[in-house]
């Protein structure tokens, strides 16, 4: 099962071609919020309404150097979140998506 973080596409722009990628909430909580397929459209409509475009990060957890815990989070839903720097040899695909105005 795959997961998937979603960044604004300029802080992307700066960590493509890296060797890791540092989500600003690594420093800040200790991990990298992540979520399921199923949760993308509703977790980019609580926290990134009128963002404009975003980039969808696809990440196949078999690939993280990082622990991946799934616990739960906003309304005791269950989310991935990796904690550690995501290995950009990790992220399998990316993708532009709009967020709701």
């Amino acid at each position: 099962m795959k997961i998937y973080h979603i960044v604004m596409p300029e802080v992307w722009a700066e960590a493509e071609g890296g060797m890791e990628y540092r989500a600003p909430s690594l420093d800040d909580e200790g991990f990298i919020h992540c979520s399921f397929e199923d949760q993308l459209d509703a977790v980019i409509e609580r926290y990134y309404k009128s963002a404009g475009e975003l980039v969808i990060l696809e990440i196949d957890p078999a690939r993280l150097k990082a622990e991946l815990v799934e616990e739960a989070s906003t309304n005791n839903e269950i989310y991935p979140h990796i904690y550690g720097p995501l290995n950009l040899d990790a992220v399998i695909r990316t993708f532009a998506k709009m967020a709701p105005e």
